[in-house]
């Protein structure tokens, strides 16, 4: 049972680590599942305060992960078009075959949108959708670190407890 814990914890962590690039993934929150089937194993001493802590941590990215892009293209001058736009450009761009769609799709969205409300302002269009891509960019980098702080976390209580195994 103990192998089938560690393993699928490890498991987990890689796909938080890969989820914090993949928008349809929430990458911390499937870390921080992997940090508890570690601490499920009954020979490693539960520490409540680094669940709660990392809990708390993997909830707080993955809601700021959905309100940067958004605030992003606000701060830009942006409107709820390109709010919208933003949202439904993300989904396309996962679904669509295109190299690096999940990045593409939110700046188009947001430009389309902002189309849509004002064909004729087009700076103003560009600029709500460098807001959003900035936004995306920012949301995906603190998953990804804190993905790999979970990931070193976790490798280090395996270390730490390597007499479970061997």
């Amino acid at each position: 049972m103990e192998y089938f814990l560690l393993i699928s914890g490890f498991c987990l962590m890689l796909v938080g680590v890969f989820g914090s690039f993949l928008p349809i993934l929430p990458g911390p929150p499937i870390s921080w599942i992997g940090l508890l089937f570690l601490y499920l194993i009954p020979e490693i001493e539960n520490n409540y305060w680094i669940l709660g802590i990392t809990l708390t941590i993997a909830i707080t990215v993955t809601l700021l992960d959905y309100i940067i892009p958004a605030k992003g293209t606000k701060k830009f001058g942006g409107s709820k078009y390109g709010i919208w736009g933003t949202n439904i450009g993300l989904i396309i761009g996962i679904i669509a075959p295109i190299p690096f769609g999940f990045i593409i799709g939110p700046f188009l969205g947001a430009f389309i949108g902002e189309m849509i409300y004002d064909k004729k302002d087009h700076n103003r269009a560009l600029k709500a959708a460098t807001g959003s891509f900035l936004g995306f960019l920012a949301g995906t980098f603190m998953k990804f670190l804190i993905s790999i702080i979970y990931l070193g976390l976790f490798l280090a209580i395996t270390w730490d407890n390597w007499k479970v195994w061997f």
